[in-house]
């Protein structure tokens, strides 16, 4: 860490926990957020990320980041969604976790990526498995609730994460232990969906089919 830097070292671990944890709910919105409040200056980012306040980047980023926003307030399409993402999600966060060490040492960096690839796995694996249950709903409202909660919690999380680093790290310890508990809990009702939509369409086969082999003697 630079003699100059202006975050210590629990700072830059929040930061790089926080990033790595929103960046499976809301990469593209991580992305554009930060860069836009470190493109004007509003908030200092450890030098690794500075890349994120390049005119061209900004302007990628907050394309995704209006399409992923419509596309995750429609139920189905934010599954869908989601499975797309989950190539992305994740060796972003450990990208941008290892970022916020980039002026360090390399295996600071590498312990950084390792760290937020497994908090962005995590919060996009039960993000995912939480939608696809509450798709099982018709209205829309629990959908929206949902996602307009996410959004709310990656700014929170962030804001925090520069601000109040200790609390940041507190709540993102939370929120694993949540995880932990969520997600096989999680695992077996995605599990017990599947297997009812297989055995409907065992039934539908079943009455479409018709008798098979020869006719009675």
């Amino acid at each position: 860490m630079p003699a100059d830097s202006p975050f210590d070292v629990w700072q830059l671990v929040a930061i790089a926990a926080a990033l790595g944890w929103a960046s499976g709910l809301r990469l593209y919105a991580v992305l554009f957020i930060v860069g836009g409040l470190g493109y004007l200056g509003w908030v200092p980012l450890p030098g690794g990320l500075s890349v994120l306040t390049h005119p061209f980047v900004l302007a990628a980023s907050g394309f995704m980041f209006a399409v992923e926003f419509f596309a995750d307030k429609i139920p189905g399409v934010d599954t869908v969604w989601d499975a797309i993402q989950t190539f992305v999600r994740i060796p972003a966060g450990a990208a941008l976790a290892a970022s916020v060490f980039g002026d360090g040492s390399a295996a600071a960096a590498l312990a950084a990526a390792i760290l937020g690839g497994t908090l962005a796995a995590g919060s996009h694996f039960t993000k995912a498995g939480s939608r696809m249950a509450i798709n099982t709903s018709p209205e829309p409202f629990s959908n929206w609730a949902a996602s307009f909660g996410e959004d709310l919690a990656v700014g929170v999380v962030l804001w925090l994460a520069w601000e109040h680093p200790y609390v940041a790290l507190a709540v993102l310890l939370l929120l694993v232990l949540l995880t932990i508990w969520l997600v096989p809990k999680l695992v077996r009702l995605v599990g017990r969906m599947f297997d009812r939509v297989a055995g409907l369409g065992g039934v539908r086969s079943d009455m479409t089919g018709g008798p098979r082999g020869g006719s009675p003697t």
